[in-house]
């Protein structure tokens, strides 16, 4: 099965240069989409090879296996963006979260300023329903454009979804998001709030280093960070993977970090604050396991 597009698929990809952990052992097959066509190709090549699929946007919020992942990674570039009415923004799953976040404020529209300094794709956001300061994505969200492993192509709307606190009905299905349509309301407030925003993750947060963001979902009426700093872990590291001293929600690679320190960490913090604070911390990091059996 080949195609113009197929053409460009590669084998042993490293993923670690495609993570923000920077970890990661190679792709057994790999390939970058820009169009909806494109990707539709790259599933019917996974479901004709019988290969279990990966989308990836940022690698900003997962963790890939130290050995690899055994299968097709289908990296996610489609960023088109089109502003065909007032407020009313449609862009693909490929185009980063931050920068429509930016830009969206800088012309006077609120709604999407937390999306400033978020590391994700669109498509990510709204997998995760991404959040912050306040705001999540869904809240401004008004359709997803989707396809589905058999290459239909869907528009959902929201009402027809769900979301929650990190969580969306796109984790419990197969296929691929491939845009998103937000309606903003206008404020003369909203590049000032965005700005402040920035402001105050730069001081408060490990851009510097290599994570993939706060691992942790906050517990009801808490803060993970501010849990996990109480319980004296700040600084903890296991082999190359270390609670950050900056902001103790983020664990960062010091340059020789594997998955298995990274896990076996998230592993101990969740031991000792249930231990402590009888308190159960549930990680956001999606752990990508080697083998669709998870092996």
């Amino acid at each position: 099965m080949t195609s113009l597009h197929l053409q460009n698929i590669q084998t042993n990809r490293p993923l670690n240069a495609l993570s923000t952990f920077g970890i990661g052992g190679p792709a057994q097959y790999y390939i970058e989409v820009h169009t909806i066509d494109a990707l539709k190709e790259a599933l019917q090549f996974a479901k004709h090879e019988n290969l279990a699929f990966f989308i990836l946007g940022k690698g900003s919020n997962c963790l890939f296996d130290d050995r690899g992942f055994e299968g097709l990674v289908i990296h996610n570039k489609i960023d088109f963006f089109e502003n065909n009415s007032p407020g009313l923004f449609h862009v693909g799953a490929g185009y980063s979260f931050s920068l429509l976040g930016v830009q969206t404020a800088r012309q006077n529209w609120t709604g999407l300023e937390f999306a400033s300094g978020i590391p994700a794709s669109v498509g990510g956001a709204v997998y995760m329903n991404a959040g912050a300061n306040g705001g999540e994505t869904k809240d401004c969200l008004e359709s997803v454009d989707f396809i589905d492993p058999a290459g239909h192509f869907l528009t959902l709307k929201k009402e027809e979804l769900q979301f929650d606190y990190r969580l969306s009905s796109f984790q419990r299905m197969e296929g691929a998001i491939v845009g998103a349509t937000f309606q903003l309301s206008p404020s003369n407030t909203a590049r000032a709030k965005q700005l402040e925003i920035v402001k105050y993750r730069m001081q408060t947060q490990p851009y510097g280093d290599k994570s993939a963001g706060c691992v942790f979902r906050n517990p009801l009426q808490k803060y993970a960070g501010a849990l996990i700093e109480q319980s004296g872990l700040k600084g903890f590291h296991i082999g190359g993977a270390q609670i950050s001293s900056k902001h103790a929600n983020f664990i960062v690679n010091d340059g020789a970090a594997t998955s298995a320190d990274v896990q076996n960490l998230i592993l101990h913090i969740q031991n000792i604050i249930q231990k402590e604070l009888d308190i159960k911390l549930e990680s956001e990091i999606r752990v990508i396991p080697f083998t669709k059996g998870g092996r």
